[in-house]
């Protein structure tokens, strides 16, 4: 069993941050809502407590004793968490006179201390409150003030508890790792969660779980599915069976790569060319919502069939994973959202869920993916929606206008990768616009479609920024576009970030 941290989610939106920066130390940790501590979970080795939207001093703040807690376990609170550790033991948080937001100089005050005496004595942090904690009860001490907060960080004599006003999790505080790392030193935490150990213990663990069952998987050509089959195969081989897709809106000449590097990966594949069916059902619909509604359900009924074409299937494997896990809950641990991949098929077949990713983040899953050997073109493909194609061309969907789209996404996306731009680039693609214009080839006007180029850069898609492409690439590019791609006479480029606008345009 994994040592590990337990992080009480307070609602802060750097919760997950948190979570990022504690596995990054090689050790293992889980989100859990304010209220749902593990009490009894004898793998837990510390507790961090996060910020929150809310002030200690608000009706509807979300609060939780900690004496239980705090008695058995190193306890570090993070701002609203270190505020409500001071408040809850008989100490005052106010409306701070200075709203504290950005950078600070933290002043180390307690050079012996376990949590920063290592540190330096002046560094940056970053700070991100309206409250600060005025008085500390009398078994508090102050070890680290800046210009505007003098409790800044505080110890509590004689327990294993420390509270923070500052972010460690960020990146803007310099020595926010190393805080984290003493943390985990003082809960004498081993540091030995790796991709290794994960691969080890998760297929021991599928071996013992899914004994000779057998089990489907619908892939998509995507990462997480990728990772999640070759980690099956390693487990359980020949009983895994992979189902691809074919919806007819993939990338150009996908079907048949992703086939081909699945097989080159030993996996037992069954390909399935549904292009005629999709295409049949979604002729003349225009209406976004009820385009993924009948792609969504059509590739279930797809699966569906096939799956019903094997004998004595038992799971269903998805590559659900941590952030997919920790947004269908609600800070009370309500579902707010299914993040079931295939939704509806487990209900529906009568299957038991195998979820082996469902608690890494995405980087951690490439990063199990290279230790499994899979090449890196595999690991590192830009995100691509499930509808495909089909939310990438506005407008009903033809087999033409899937041609266009598939030939002008596939010039962005060659030359991004000759020009060593693709890495640089979270996610792009060619949007298809139900616009015409007039353009002139040769001595002949022409009245013909618009393409829209789209590039983002993003850590996490929450939030995205256009890419800063250089003018001469894309020149090149909408000139290749115009040339080569029958049907196509302009090609625009788009400069909106997310928000306002989103990444896809439907």
């Amino acid at each position: 069993m994994h040592e590990k941290i337990i992080i009480l989610d307070f609602g802060s939106q750097t919760t997950q941050l948190i979570g990022r920066r504690v596995r990054e130390l090689n050790t293992y940790c889980e989100i859990v809502p304010f209220n749902k501590f593990p009490f009894g979970d004898r793998s837990v080795k510390g507790v961090i407590l996060s910020g929150s939207p809310f002030s200690v001093n608000d009706d509807n703040a979300f609060k939780t004793d900690l004496h239980e807690i705090r008695r058995n376990y190193p306890v570090l609170g993070i701002c609203y968490g270190a505020q409500w550790i001071a408040q809850s033991s008989g100490g005052t948080v106010d409306k701070s006179d200075s709203r504290e937001y950005g950078r600070a100089h933290l002043s180390v005050k307690e050079t012996g201390d376990l949590l920063l005496g290592n540190l330096p004595q002046q560094s940056q942090v970053w700070m991100s409150h309206g409250d600060t904690i005025v008085r500390i009860p009398d078994n508090f001490s102050v070890i680290a003030s800046t210009e505007e907060v003098e409790i800044a960080a505080y110890k509590v004599k004689d327990e294993p508890t420390w509270g923070v006003q500052f972010h460690p999790e960020v990146f803007h505080t310099e020595q926010g790792n190393k805080l984290l790392d003493n943390f985990l030193a003082i809960c004498g935490c081993r540091k030995d969660w790796t991709p290794a150990s994960f691969i080890e213990a998760t297929v021991a663990d599928l071996k013992e779980t899914l004994g000779d069952d057998k089990v489907i998987l619908a892939l998509s050509g995507g990462v997480d599915s990728s990772v999640v089959a070759v980690l099956l195969n390693k487990a359980i081989g020949k009983n895994l069976t992979c189902i691809f897709v074919n919806h007819g809106l993939l990338r150009k000449n996908e079907f048949e790569t992703v086939l081909e590097n699945y097989e080159h990966l030993g996996l037992n594949v069954i390909g399935v060319d549904a292009r005629e069916r999709f295409y049949k059902e979604l002729a003349g619909v225009t209406d976004p919502e009820r385009k993924r509604k009948i792609i969504g359900k059509g590739f279930i009924d797809v699966f569906d069939e096939e799956a019903h074409k094997l004998t004595a299937i038992k799971w269903l494997a998805q590559g659900t994973i941590y952030p997919d896990i920790i947004e269908s809950l609600s800070i009370t641990g309500t579902v707010i959202k299914s993040h079931h991949n295939v939704g509806g098929l487990p209900e529906k077949m009568n299957l038991k869920l195998c979820e082996p990713l469902k608690l890494l983040f995405k980087d951690e899953v490439r990063k199990i993916g290279l230790e499994l050997g899979m090449k890196p073109h595999l690991i590192y493909r830009h995100p691509f929606p499930g509808p495909g194609l089909g939310i990438r061309i506005l407008g009903d969907i033809t087999p033409e206008k899937v041609r266009i789209a598939q030939d002008a996404d596939d010039i962005f996306v060659s030359n991004l990768r000759a020009a060593g731009l693709y890495d640089k680039v979270w996610q792009a693609g060619a949007i298809l616009l139900p616009v015409q214009s007039v353009g002139v080839m040769g001595d002949e006007r022409t009245y013909e479609n618009t393409i829209a180029l789209r590039a983002v850069t993003s850590t996490d898609a929450m939030t995205a920024d256009w890419a800063h492409l250089p003018y001469e690439f894309l020149a090149k590019v909408s000139s290749e576009i115009i040339n080569k791609v029958k049907g196509v006479n302009r090609v625009v480029y788009d400069i909106s970030s997310k928000p306002p606008a989103t990444i896809e345009w439907e």
